[in-house]
């Protein structure tokens, strides 16, 4: 029950985390960060990962190994079900509405693809939060019903060791997640897919070096293209195609907001990368 209501303690702060992480990724850019406050929504994941391995899962498997050292015996079964039960009812309406916007977003997408692939890290991760939950609250009731009918303590100590184990693993997929994020992702291969195909039909293009891409945040989308234009064209048709290719690159998602075109030949853009 102490594991429980240390678990969901931290969970609690770190919705207000999440909260706050997401009005600071909105933002505006400034002359300091000409690219917004996106990412801020990835660091502030990243911390409600450490808080939940630090603070839940640590906490509740140093609480158990002290009740293998030191037994103590249960009491007030009727209220710990009673507390429990609410606890799951609660969780799983929850679980219920983070499932559901999670599925709208991922769209056809697998489960794992989807967690793989997403940019907004704040729908999986209050999937996980409220999944790890629900795992929790089953491994205290599991514990507190075999003392119940065995009499035995170590199953009390255990149930809180393997509520910390869980913490942990959800805590451990969470900064990984986060982290790759964090460092900077590119967007799907969709879009990079896309943004290739529109340079290779245009007529003004001789070659295509390289389609790069980046998060900035969920929604802001960063791609730096380098392409080796016809030599026949002039300063002013040069100007007119790279204006037109911004555009049009834009219009491919809405998330892209920053395109650069670099003009290089294949030769200097290899010198340039090696």
């Amino acid at each position: 029950m102490l594991s429980e209501g240390i678990h969901s303690l931290v969970d609690t702060g770190n919705q207000f985390l999440l909260l706050y992480g997401i009005k600071r990724s909105n933002q505006p850019a400034s002359a300091d960060f000409p690219f917004g406050h996106g990412k801020e929504i990835y660091f502030w994941c990243f911390v409600v990962a450490m808080l939940i391995f630090a603070l839940g899962g640590g906490i509740s498997i140093y609480e158990g190994w002290q009740h293998l050292l030191h037994p103590e015996p249960i009491s007030g079964f009727l209220i710990n079900y009673a507390v429990l039960g609410l606890a799951l009812v609660f969780e799983a309406g929850a679980l219920w509405v983070a499932f559901r916007e999670f599925n709208r977003s991922r769209g056809a997408l697998s489960i794992m693809k989807a967690i793989r692939r997403g940019k907004d890290p704040t729908l999986f991760v209050v999937v996980f939060e409220d999944s790890a939950a629900m795992l929790g609250l089953a491994v205290a009731v599991s514990g507190i019903f075999l003392y119940q009918v065995t009499g035995d303590p170590i199953f009390d100590a255990l149930a809180s060791i393997g509520i910390g184990v869980v913490l942990i693993l959800t805590a451990i997929v969470l900064a990984m997640e986060s982290k790759s994020l964090l460092i900077g992702e590119s967007a799907e291969p969709e879009i990079v897919a896309g943004i290739r195909q529109l340079l290779d039909a245009d007529e003004r293009i001789s070659s295509v070096n390289e389609v790069a891409t980046l998060h900035m945040g969920p929604d802001f989308i960063v791609a730096t293209i380098s392409v080796d234009f016809v030599d026949a064209l002039s300063a002013e048709q040069l100007q007119a195609a790279v204006t037109a290719l911004n555009k049009k690159t834009k219009a491919i998602d809405p998330r892209i907001q920053r395109v650069f075109i670099e003009a290089e030949s294949e030769e200097d853009h290899l010198i340039q990368s090696s």
